[in-house]
């Protein structure tokens, strides 16, 4: 079963093109549409085993990009399908699905309109995966479609670890809890992990560690998420490119008074002015961050800190909520390429029985141990892959 993989954005696509049967998968093709709605807009497809396509042109909406790379999959010299007829079903990714969707499901009118009702919590996200919904609708009528949601994983975390201490009635009125974001990696990565040191994930106590621009770190417990730092929305937790994570809700609104902002600025300024962007004044990028920081600059050596220490606090909390660790993964833009992450997080965990092997984790790219034969507690990197858990959940929902 051929299927399409969509991970939309609100001025991207970012697509992979699967072959999935009951005991295997196979990438066809992935790619990437950008700029839409600017005056030039960008596709970049990468078929496998031919050469690459690239096309410049305005992309007004999801509808014309989407329609770009149906032209790209089909392409004689560039394409992996003889004819769209072969698209039997297509797998979203979809940011929120607040209470409503444990688990993965086939789209429907009513899926849709919760989708759509939790736009004011996902505001960013939300509407694009619509977008992408209904121009499947206009390009590929009758298709069947499949919705898989960053927060469905962590619709396990007990209510002792979701809810905040905040009166009652605001989570009766409107649901205001922790979700967790980026669910649909901290699942695969825990199970490849556990795979990769040899452990029995439903007998497990798990850390898996997400870092990229942004970034998450869950308690996976038996193969269940049983707490992550990303909360009501992705802005929690961890130190990321702009975002602040955790921070003192009363420094917010003493800023918010003394310089007369609203709620719509204080929300821009911890969402996308702050994080390492915001202590350095370099950049939102780690490795602008780590360049400024080989050249000692202060601001950027402060904000590599903090980002690297949050993880830490993160991973010896889980390690107390759970009573130990099995296994620490590490996955994202960040987590699979920076070895300097990884020792800053593993040192001085000798305690829990951590021996880290600094000459193992001179890796990027390669799905390895980084722990030695005789840890009691196992390090892994992972490379992530959503696309083959949203395209093994499309195909199981559709067949």
């Amino acid at each position: 079963m051929v299927i399409l993989v969509l991970n939309c954005g609100s001025s991207s696509i970012k697509y992979q093109v699967i072959d999935m049967n009951d005991s295997s998968s196979a990438l066809l093709a992935k790619g990437l549409v950008e700029r839409i709605g600017l005056p030039e807009g960008d596709l970049t497809h990468k078929p496998v085993s031919k050469t690459n396509l690239e096309i410049h042109q305005p992309i007004p909406d999801h509808t014309v990009g989407i329609s770009l790379v149906m032209k790209a999959l089909t392409d004689a010299e560039h394409g992996v399908i003889a004819s769209l007829d072969e698209i039997r079903a297509v797998g979203h990714r979809v940011a929120h699905g607040g209470e409503f969707f444990p688990v993965s499901c086939l789209v429907d009118e009513d899926a849709k309109e919760k989708i759509r009702s939790l736009c004011a919590i996902a505001p960013l996200h939300n509407p694009a995966s619509l977008q992408g919904i209904e121009a499947i609708d206009n390009v590929l009528p009758g298709v069947p479609q499949v919705t898989v949601f960053d927060t469905s994983f962590h619709q396990t975390i007990p209510a002792e670890n979701y809810m905040f201490a905040l009166p009652y009635e605001y989570y009766e009125k409107y649901r205001v809890r922790k979700y967790g974001f980026h669910g649909t990696s901290h699942k695969y990565v825990a199970k490849a992990g556990a795979e990769l040191a040899g452990l029995d994930i439903e007998n497990s106590k798990i850390i898996t560690c997400h870092i990229g621009n942004g970034g998450s770190v869950t308690a996976v417990l038996n193969g269940k998420s049983y707490d992550t730092s990303m909360g009501f929305s992705p802005l929690d937790g961890l130190v990321m490119g702009t975002r602040c994570g955790n921070v003192d809700a009363s420094a917010i609104t003493y800023i918010g008074a003394k310089e007369g902002m609203s709620f719509a600025e204080l929300d821009t300024m911890m969402n996308k002015k702050s994080g390492v962007l915001g202590l350095s004044d370099v950049s939102s990028d780690m490795r602008d961050i780590d360049k400024a920081y080989d050249e000692g600059n202060e601001r950027a050596i402060l904000a590599r800190d903090m980002y690297y220490g949050r993880v830490k606090k993160f991973v010896g909390q889980y390690a107390a909520e759970m009573g130990g660790v099995d296994l620490i993964v590490f996955t994202g833009g960040v987590g699979e390429n920076s070895k300097e992450l990884r020792e800053s997080v593993c040192s001085n965990m000798e305690f829990l029985g951590l021996e880290f092997d600094r000459e193992a984790n001179n890796v990027r790219g390669e799905d390895k141990i980084l722990s030695t034969p005789s840890s009691k507690v196992k390090v892994a990197v992972v490379a992530t892959n959503e696309e083959l858990v949203i395209a093994t959940d499309t195909y199981n929902l559709v067949k």
